[in-house]
């Protein structure tokens, strides 16, 4: 696939309508979190679109300034927070739930560390052929990494939902590939598969609301 702000821009729109579609199906509060996902995934490549612009001299250089701070944001201080916590909340057990937790907390230091690190340190970004190359200062670069990994796909990996093990089964095989062969470009493309993959948590809101409407039905039928 060839990467393009043409191509960031149709995966947000389709990613964002997959999402809209999420938050219709909630009916359950401690969903919302894990339906909001493909829609925080999906404003994350309309952002990057407008990041490419600036890039090119295509949009004013504050306006792509902007969108590649936005996105260094949202993907080093959103996402590994943002995604254990979705995950734990849709869970029913308790135990299950407390398994998470851990996760949840390397999540959201993992993501303060980085904003700090984006705060204080010089960062900045350059087209490498079919991506973009961000550019920042990471203390512990390797270390964060594995565990911004961990914080994101563990508790998908230990989830009681099949549709969510596949998610997280697929961005961890998309991480040690892109870390493999396109070290630079990691940031841009595992952001875009993740927010493409993210149509299967749209399926899983979707099965979960069909199958407590189909269990209410019942209960009535029977009373």
């Amino acid at each position: 696939m060839c990467y393009s702000p043409e191509a960031d821009l149709v995966a947000g729109l389709v990613v964002g309508a997959v999402g809209i579609d999420a938050l219709r199906h909630v009916d359950d509060r401690r969903d919302l979190a894990l339906a909001a996902v493909p829609l925080v995934l999906a404003a994350h490549q309309l952002i990057e679109a407008v990041g490419w612009w600036g890039l090119q001299d295509r949009v004013p250089e504050t306006a792509g300034t902007i969108a590649i701070v936005a996105y260094l944001v949202i993907a080093m201080g959103v996402v590994p927070g943002l995604v254990p916590y979705a995950v734990m909340r849709t869970e029913r057990s308790p135990t299950r739930q407390r398994l998470m937790v851990p996760f949840v907390a390397l999540g959201v230091a993992v993501g303060a560390v980085l904003l700090v690190a984006l705060s204080t340190g010089p960062y900045g970004a350059s087209i490498g052929g079919r991506y973009i190359a961000y550019e920042t200062t990471l203390p512990w670069s390797g270390a964060i990494a594995v565990a911004y990994v961990i914080a994101v796909c563990a508790p998908l990996l230990l989830s009681s939902h099949r549709r969510l093990v596949v998610f997280g089964a697929i961005n961890v095989v998309i991480v040690i590939g892109l870390a493999t062969l396109l070290a630079q470009g990691f940031i841009s493309l595992w952001c875009v598969w993740a927010a493409i993959s993210s149509v299967v948590v749209t399926r899983h809101i979707r099965e979960r609301s069909a199958s407590r409407y189909t269990d209410r039905t019942a209960v009535r039928a029977d009373g």
